[in-house]
């Protein structure tokens, strides 16, 4: 490893130790320690490679696990989310809540800014793309005769900086039609990547596979099925930003090599284990490619 590597991977250590332990010691003593520089710099080396400050990074993560559950979880108190993303009372939690997203976390529950969410969220997966990617091999990748799956899904149409809101409206119907993530699996539909499409012609399927049969109604909520076939499957551990390495190993360097062609239909993953019920850091994503 050449030294500027192994300088970065020092700071890197920093980054996945804020990820996996967003609410443990975040002390300078104990960051500069992890990375092995002194206390006295290790602030602005820190703030030099990713653009803020590890505190800011740290306060971040909890204050977007807070929005999530204030958008998401209506039944938790703010006092609660307050207290359990480390400030002493509300009042110190409403600053920082709209210091960051331009809402009081009570005005963000009743109706959310999600441009501001999306663009705090979008600060962080950029720090995290600069980590090292991991290195997928063809070993990674599994062949799977993937059974047809009927699914209930809501598709988000436009932005993927307002997704959020559909989120907020298909965990509400899940709820309503007791369909929850540990006995009922979650699905994505990927049709569109966001990165190469315009805005408002962005697709995006949110599912959860049940055999129970639903009249249309106002929700959107609509019945579809994922074909049975055969699908590459890789797994994904980690926060989303991780996803992107994987389905380009998939398209750029597997598939190529594999001599098959893809299937009439999307991308798809399977939400095995879903943030903020676990950590950025330890949420499974199950990619599938029909083949």
């Amino acid at each position: 490893m050449d030294l500027t590597a192994a300088y970065r991977a020092r700071l890197d250590r920093v980054l996945r130790y804020l990820d996996e332990n967003p609410d443990g010691p975040q002390d300078l003593e104990t960051l500069s320690g992890i990375a092995a520089f002194s206390k006295f710099h290790f602030q602005r080396q820190f703030s030099a490679f990713f653009g803020l400050s590890a505190g800011a990074y740290g306060q971040r993560l909890r204050l977007l696990r807070a929005a999530q559950w204030l958008a998401y979880y209506p039944k938790r108190r703010v006092l609660e989310i307050a207290l359990d993303s480390g400030y002493a009372g509300p009042e110190a939690f409403a600053r920082a809540f709209r210091q960051l997203f331009g809402q009081s976390p009570s005005a963000f529950r009743a109706a959310p800014d999600w441009p501001s969410w999306h663009a705090a969220t979008q600060a962080i997966q950029e720090v995290r793309m600069t980590q090292a990617r991991r290195d997928y091999t063809p070993s990674d990748v599994e062949i799977v005769d993937f059974p047809a799956t009927p699914l209930m899904v809501l598709m988000h149409r436009g932005d993927p900086a307002i997704l959020g809101e559909t989120i907020r409206r298909f965990i509400a119907w899940r709820r309503a039609h007791k369909l929850p993530p540990q006995r009922f699996a979650t699905f994505n539909l990927a049709y569109d990547d966001p990165a190469t499409t315009p805005p408002e012609a962005y697709r995006f399927g949110l599912g959860v596979a049940t055999h129970q049969n639903y009249p249309p109604d106002e929700s959107g909520v609509e019945p579809l099925t994922i074909p049975a076939g055969r699908c590459a499957k890789i797994r994904q551990i980690g926060p989303d930003s991780g996803i992107a390495g994987a389905v380009l190993y998939l398209y750029r360097a597997w598939l190529p090599q594999s001599g098959l062609s893809p299937r009439d239909f999307p991308l798809f993953f399977q939400r095995v284990t879903l943030f903020p019920d676990v950590l950025e850091a330890e949420m499974v994503t199950d990619i599938f490619l029909p083949v």
